[in-house]
């Protein structure tokens, strides 16, 4: 069985995690409520994170001087407990001010492979259990959208929330026609505070421009603010999702919670009640299970890329629920892209050319013509596809594979890598930034399995255009499952 190693990267997330804020795993959500407005303005959110940044570094500083008299096994002791502290500090900043700040927390929590344990566990908790809102905030919003309190909207109302992020959190009730139901509430003044972290355009910019010298950043930006800002109208959620919904009705493995749009609105946004084991549970299943999980998550998202011409552009551990035997409910569609036939066409001739043809020279004529890489005689066809081929490594060769938290990190850090002469180069399309978060993202969270498969076996009958028959237990009940669908 091969295993495909990718070096750790050291600085990309970690430096998100220095900058980021949240909460203590051992506190219990009710602890810790939000019980007044966010901080939305961008000079106040900018003022908070640097405070904690100024707190941290005073931790440090102190921390450096007793460390000058202690042994190494102390030293070491120190230094553990100052990442833990700064982790907890950067949880607990980022999950009371919500918004695009928490969503990197949330991404930096389980895509570095390389970043210390504490500081992992501590972000962890930004990706369900962040710290929630008062109940009366959530009930204000309730009574705002829906015209009435949560207890007359519904028979029964759960006031303690089961799960809260960056932009809402989620109630158990029961419908007035008896259905159980999940109820996302939004955070009053979210709006206002991703406005504000997005409104420094400029900043945003000149990130870009550091990350990929060559990259045309301006329409990047803008495709990243209407992402951002669509996923606050949880009406554009709900058709999302019970779109999803509905092209996976009846699928032996794949589920989705269908919608109630009648107790819906632009911040409510109700569906059906799902329960199931999450992703850090699964972590202590059998591998056997986790290599199931992690086979229906990539035929999801890899199916729902190349059938639906939709990709949901969220995939972190939090928006999963696990049921056994590859059986996965997926969760959150507030960050979805819709695919113009053409857009798709061209990432099936980019596979087409490096995956089954090999054919250098047409691949780097794909990612020219696609708007990866700018025209720039001075690369040649090799040193594009020795640097490009990385992001296909799981689908070049037939045979099982398993994805390591070595190789999700290491795309990360080629992701990131300005000094590479082929990035020079580089160019992330507007239509294809979303998409962007299969390599930070959905890799880590298969790392995070040690998910195993014959990964090019499987894409072959997920590519529309190669169609290969099924190769797993999955495979056929899926393809069984299809033959009923219209077409």
């Amino acid at each position: 069985m091969k295993v495909r190693q990718w070096a750790v990267v050291g600085g990309a997330t970690a430096g998100i995690a220095a900058a980021v804020v949240g909460w203590r795993r051992t506190r219990r959500m009710s602890d810790a409520t939000v019980r007044s407005p966010l901080v939305s303005g961008r000079a106040s959110r900018n003022l908070r994170v640097a405070r904690t940044a100024t707190r941290i570094g005073r931790g440090y500083a102190a921390d450096s001087a007793r460390q000058i008299f202690a042994d190494s096994a102390r030293r070491q002791e120190l230094k553990e407990d100052r990442q833990l502290r700064t982790a907890t500090e950067v949880a607990e900043t980022l999950g009371s001010m919500k918004g695009a700040l928490m969503k990197l927390g949330q991404l930096a929590s389980y895509l570095d492979a390389g970043m210390p344990q504490p500081v992992r566990d501590a972000l962890a908790t930004l990706q369900q259990d962040a710290p929630p809102m008062a109940p009366e905030l959530a009930a204000a919003v309730i009574r705002e959208d829906l015209g009435m309190a949560p207890d007359e909207v519904f028979e029964t109302w759960d006031p303690v929330p089961i799960a809260a992020a960056s932009i809402g959190q989620v109630h158990r009730a029961i419908t007035r026609d008896g259905v159980a139901v999940a109820v996302k509430v939004q955070y009053p003044g979210v709006d206002q505070a991703i406005g504000a972290d997005l409104d420094n355009t400029a900043a945003l910019l000149a990130l870009a421009s550091m990350v990929f010298p060559g990259l045309d950043a301006k329409p990047l930006v803008k495709e990243l603010q209407a992402r951002l800002t669509d996923e606050l109208d949880y009406r554009l959620e709900a058709e999302s999702q019970q779109r999803f919904a509905d092209a996976f009705a009846g699928h032996p493995f794949i589920h989705i919670p269908a919608v109630r749009f009648d107790l819906s609105s632009g911040r409510v946004l109700t569906s059906e009640l799902v329960t199931g084991a999450r992703y850090e549970e699964l972590a202590g299943w059998s591998q056997e299970e986790r290599d199931l999980a992690g086979e229906t998550i990539f035929r999801f998202v890899f199916g729902c890329l190349y059938r639906l011409h939709g990709f949901n552009g969220d995939p972190h551990p939090g928006n999963y629920l696990f049921h056994g035997g590859g059986r996965v409910t997926f969760l959150d569609f507030g960050l979805v892209k819709w695919f113009e036939p053409a857009d798709v066409a061209m990432l099936a001739r980019m596979v087409d050319s490096i995956v089954l043809r090999r054919d250098p020279h047409a691949f780097r004529q794909a990612v020219e013509a696609a708007g990866f890489l700018k025209p720039a005689p001075s690369l040649s066809d090799d040193q594009v596809v020795s640097y490009l081929s990385h992001y296909y490594q799981m689908v070049l060769e037939p045979g099982s594979t398993t994805c390591t938290p070595e190789y999700a990190s290491e795309t990360v850090r080629r992701f990131f890598d300005a000094s590479d002469e082929v990035v020079k180069h580089a160019n992330v399309p507007a239509a294809f930034v979303i998409l962007q978060r299969i390599n930070l993202g959905l890799y880590a969270v298969l790392a995070g399995l040690g998910a195993t498969a014959d990964w090019r076996r499987i894409a072959e009958e997920i590519w529309p255009w190669v169609g290969a028959p099924p190769s797993t237990e999955l495979g056929r009940s899926e393809a069984a499952w299809r033959a009923t669908r219209p077409s």
